[in-house]
């Protein structure tokens, strides 16, 4: 009894340590070596390798030679992209609610490396509508769902991207401070906002969510400038209601 214990036991910090490394690989999208690997993880570079064999055997990690190094493999994409067609399948019939109660358009992107890919919409149903295309890239400093999408990710991650961002805008964008203060105050509960920021003439609203594996979705609600501000507090309100379904 005490022998099927103690490898019991083994098994599951062996899953627990395999868990540890596709975690790793899932945030260096770059790939890394057996030797990197072991000295972010904690683990002796023998025991990685013999874990990395048995992941790259099942398909869920890629050893390929080159400079990409060890990264994650087909199979753990395959699972990955599944969770997020959940994700989206769950998100459509609220996107449906708020396009129903405020009659405008709701669009949901997700985060694709520095951006958010626009990957659905509803159509509202006024005549004055916004109407973006699938497969457009919008940037993550001056749009809702970008803002929305930074504040859902840890504080140092969502930095280095706004960085990034704000050293390729104009000379009239906001301070760095009054951009990272906005997050802040997003991931502390507020709206994320776009107020004639990306497009001139359109203000957007909006949230965003994390599933299973990391992936950031954000639902945002663009509304022509003409009516925002007559129609944002129903707009808030109705978005609020969104989010608590969904918690």
């Amino acid at each position: 009894m005490q022998h099927e214990e103690i490898s019991k036991n083994q098994g599951i910090q062996v899953i627990s340590r395999a868990a540890d490394i596709l975690r790793l690989l899932g945030r260096e999208t770059g790939g890394l070596s057996l030797g990197q690997i072991a000295k972010r993880v904690g683990l002796p570079r023998s025991t990685v390798q013999r874990i990395v064999a048995a992941l790259a055997t099942e398909g869920f990690i890629s050893t390929e030679r080159g400079d990409g190094g060890i990264r994650l493999g087909r199979e753990i994409q395959s699972l990955a992209q599944a969770v997020s067609s959940d994700m989206r399948a769950r998100l459509r019939p609220v996107m449906e609610r708020l396009s129903e109660e405020t009659g405008e358009t709701v669009d949901l992107a997700v985060l694709e490396g520095t951006q958010m890919l626009f990957v659905d919409q509803i159509e509202g149903s006024h005549r004055l509508r916004t109407v973006s295309r699938i497969g457009e890239h919008f940037p993550l400093t001056t749009t809702a769902n970008g803002r929305a999408a930074l504040a859902c990710m840890p504080p140092e991650r969502a930095l280095s991207m706004i960085r990034a961002e704000h050293r390729n805008r104009s000379q009239y964008a906001p301070p760095l401070s009054e951009i990272v203060a906005d997050i802040d105050s997003i991931r502390a509960g507020a709206l994320a906002c776009d107020e004639n920021e990306h497009t001139d003439g359109i203000c957007a609203m909006g949230f965003a969510v994390a599933d299973q594996v990391g992936d950031i979705f954000a639902v945002s609600v663009p509304v022509p400038s003409s009516r925002y501000d007559r129609v944002k507090p129903v707009l808030a309100q109705a978005i609020k209601a969104a989010i608590a379904e969904l918690n």
